[in-house]
């Protein structure tokens, strides 16, 4: 019996050290639309989560909103096409808050482009600051070797919707124009949930 409980303490203590060190953290997106829940791999994408949740915690998203929906339908001068929507602070913004990041690569972090994963929109490499996006449907041509960025080093995946994806869906399929929403969707709050 000793020997038992000597067992199952070791094994909770080991896997509390597990859970410790493969942090996940859950935010809440909420929108008009309605709430979208994600989780973020801060072990597997530290730096990206890092800068995610510095907006987060200094409420740097204030104003944010999802403005740019990418459908089959609307990408005609894309030879790569890709199904995502679009946050952030947005294209007009006179300067980020904070600098860019270094670029995580999805060859690095482990974590793919696959329906629901959240990821950093970025023009070159080292360019993230606030615009994220979130992938409909499996997007392999974003990962690290994609083809839909010419550098080939994909985008930042940093987290996965965990509930939510009809609100995602209902986002992307609202009236754009060269895909950009007619109506943004305002995010009133983006907070961490634990």
């Amino acid at each position: 019996m000793r020997y038992i409980r000597l067992s199952l303490f070791i094994m909770i203590l080991f896997l509390s050290c597990v859970n410790a060190y493969a942090q996940v953290i859950n935010i809440e997106i909420k929108t008009e639309t309605g709430s979208i829940i994600a989780e973020l791999y801060t072990d597997k994408a530290p730096i990206t989560c890092e800068n995610f949740i510095k907006y987060i915690e200094n409420n740097k998203f204030e104003g944010a909103n999802f403005y740019r929906v990418v459908r089959m339908n609307n990408q005609p001068n894309n030879d790569v096409k890709i199904e995502v929507i679009q946050g952030g602070l947005g294209f007009d913004v006179e300067g980020s808050p904070y600098p860019p990041i270094e670029h995580e690569t999805t060859n690095e972090t482990g974590i793919l482009h696959k329906d629901g994963t959240i990821s950093m929109a970025r023009a070159e490499p080292g360019t993230a600051s606030s615009e994220f996006f979130i992938c409909i449907n499996d997007q392999p041509e974003l990962d690290f070797g994609g083809k839909r960025n010419p550098d080939g080093q994909g985008f930042a995946a940093f987290g996965k919707i965990i509930k939510g994806m009809e609100i995602v869906k209902q986002i992307q399929e609202m009236p754009d124009e060269g895909q950009i929403l007619v109506k943004p969707v305002r995010i009133i709050s983006i907070k961490k949930t634990n």
